[in-house]
């Protein structure tokens, strides 16, 4: 069996093309599984790093507004669909597997041409534009969250990384905080604004250190790996409580572990991801887009399992007021761990592989 995944630019791509691309090689060890990204995306480096081969096609991004990059789309989607063929000819693969973004127009429209089984995957609530495109000629349509608006749908959940789907928190929690050289015993608080950081939630966090410090909530901050370079970051004022301060984090499973409580944007891994391993969380949405990352954590927030915090409220002064009172209630924490873990499925990495295997059989 020859796969070829189309999905790159951030971790949310990347993230579940590579939990899929595993559960692939588990359910068929003689699979022959290709990766399709672009050149700027951060699959340049988890790709290669998680064995797997990497072909690369010129990213076409599809601007939402009126403008020059609009008018540049057809002919930015002719080369990219010129080089993804080129691509598909010489892997010869038996389906094409998409999980929207840059890549995966012309991933969609090479399959289309050639005549190739297509299965699409969409990560968010609200789709974006390549997956409603690509949903009309698919196969099979998965989504990571109930009543996803695209043709044809069916729910498997996000593909996550074994490491964390099948994450023991409490057995790991002394090591995980050990790691980190976190105290073994205080209410800790993780922070992460994703692969690239967040400035809104670097400046709030660090701004209410001294709160946070003077409760006894010990920190552990992934700034991203520009956080420190901003002009705008601003170093923790030392309390006495350990404050952590580090670019990125390759271990996120020992990241969940760690945690009491987590602040993180919404993109659709973070909030599955704390969902499926019990961590109580604060979303905090990007404000750019397309309004999909407050839909993700919406589920997980009427359920009782997080707070959801629009950006421009998520100030030095709330984390201050909220976080404290929170990281240090063992029962509110408790309750909505256990909320959140119900709510989405652990083994959509195993579903969505079936699925492709599945197409795959039906096309040869």
């Amino acid at each position: 069996m020859r796969i070829l995944l189309a999905g790159g630019g951030t971790a949310g791509h990347t993230s579940p093309l590579l939990a899929t691309a595993d559960a692939l090689r588990r359910l068929d060890p003689d699979a022959e599984i290709t990766c399709l990204g672009t050149p700027r995306g951060l699959e340049n480096k988890v790709v290669p790093a998680a064995g797997y081969p990497l072909r690369l096609v010129p990213p076409v991004p599809l601007p939402r507004k009126p403008g020059k990059d609009l008018a540049l789309v057809p002919s930015r989607l002719r080369h990219a669909v010129k080089a993804a063929l080129e691509v598909v000819d010489d892997v010869r693969p038996d389906v094409i597997v998409g999980y929207g973004g840059y890549v995966s127009m012309p991933a969609y429209v090479a399959a289309r041409r050639r005549k190739l089984p297509l299965v699409v995957h969409e990560q968010n609530a609200l789709p974006g534009i390549a997956n409603k495109v690509g949903a009309r000629i698919a196969d099979r349509v998965a989504v990571s969250f109930p009543d996803t608006p695209l043709k044809g749908s069916e729910y498997v959940g996000l593909p996550i990384r074994r490491m964390i789907s099948t994450l023991d928190r409490p057995a790991l929690r002394a090591e995980a905080r050990a790691f980190f050289g976190l105290d073994p015993d205080l209410p800790t608080l993780v922070v992460t604004g994703g692969s690239q950081g967040a400035r809104r939630l670097n400046q709030a966090i660090s701004g209410a250190a001294a709160a946070l410090g003077s409760a006894g909530v010990q920190v552990l901050h992934v700034i991203g790996p520009n956080g420190a370079s901003d002009p705008s970051w601003s170093e923790p004022v030392p309390t006495g409580v350990p404050y952590v301060v580090l670019p990125f984090v390759e271990r996120m499973d020992l990241a969940l572990a760690a945690a009491d409580v987590m602040v993180c944007r919404s993109g659709a891994s973070s909030v599955v991801e704390a969902a499926a391993t019990g961590v109580p969380a604060i979303f905090v949405p990007l404000p750019i887009g397309n309004g999909e990352q407050a839909l993700n954590a919406r589920p997980v927030v009427e359920a009782g399992g997080a707070l959801l915090v629009d950006d421009a409220s998520f100030t030095a002064d709330y984390v201050a007021d909220t976080v404290p009172a929170l990281a240090t209630d063992a029962g509110r924490l408790a309750r909505m761990g256990a909320a959140a873990a119900d709510l989405v499925p652990r083994d959509a990495d195993d579903r969505l592989a079936r699925i492709i295997a599945d197409v795959a059989g039906a096309g040869r």
